[in-house]
């Protein structure tokens, strides 16, 4: 009995957290409307606007059938191939996400073609990484929860195989970290690293970028453990608030270059 009732508060802190990344999403979206309208409806569409918008609202409409599926009855095929589009969401997402930073990298390089060329190669071979951990030989177990509708569990086997792809985002983000702090520096000199003032592009994309790894780092980190040391019922508990805090960073370090 203790301990059915202690997985039962388990999902139910999985749900709060399936909630609060989504509450997060929802939120920053109707605060930087009116940026959004104001920068990029109102603009000529470039491809970093198009990125953009692809990301944001790609993450909004997917997340809001998350929600709706999460948490009403549905069957059990249903919640099956459910399961199935869900982490297809998380790689399209996460592929979206990389691909800005690399256009992000890319313009401060001044369009270097070699470096674009690398950073694609590596995004190619960490997406297929990915995709194979997320979706091949996939064995999940769905269940139909009374009031929560469907949830899903993973062996440890397959937790370790979607861990993967987790951290393969992860090294990718560190790898774009890491470009963008070797040029800054060889631009403005180790000294004057950080003082920013936020009167260039420079200065803006050095501190919204050293502002989103860090905030990447310290809620990915715990989301990739919880595939290798969480329990049956919390392994990847955090998927959905990593993918939704990621989309909702890149799409505000966006903003605030347009």
């Amino acid at each position: 009995m203790d301990t059915i009732d202690s997985e039962a508060q388990q999902i139910l802190i999985c749900m709060y957290a399936v909630l609060a990344g989504n509450s997060i999403l929802i939120y920053d979206h109707m605060a930087t409307l009116p940026e959004e309208i104001a920068f990029i409806w109102r603009r000529p569409k470039a491809l970093s606007a198009m990125l953009f918008l692809l990301n944001r609202y790609f993450a909004l409409l997917g997340n809001i059938c998350n929600l709706v599926v999460g948490f009403v009855p549905i069957s059990d095929e249903s919640c099956s191939n459910y399961t199935l589009y869900r982490q297809l969401a998380f790689v399209l997402q996460a592929v979206i996400v990389c691909l800005i930073m690399t256009i992000r990298t890319y313009a401060l390089y001044g369009g270097s073609r070699r470096l674009l060329a690398w950073m694609t190669i590596i995004m190619i071979a960490l997406a297929v990484a990915a995709s194979v951990g997320s979706l091949g030989r996939f064995s999940g177990s769905t269940t139909i929860l009374p009031g929560l509708g469907c949830y899903e569990t993973y062996s440890a086997e397959t937790a370790t195989r979607l861990g993967l792809a987790w951290l393969a985002q992860l090294v990718f983000e560190l790898l774009a970290f890491i470009l963008i702090m070797y040029r800054i520096c060889k631009t403005r000199g180790l000294l004057r690293l950080f003082l920013v003032t936020r009167r260039s592009i420079i200065d803006i994309i050095f501190q919204d970028g050293v502002m989103y790894f860090g905030a990447m780092v310290l809620i990915n980190v715990p989301n990739i453990l919880t595939f290798y040391s969480g329990s049956v019922t919390t392994r990847g508990s955090l998927t959905v608030l990593t993918s939704c805090m990621s989309v909702t960073l890149i799409s505000r370090l966006m903003l605030n270059l347009h």
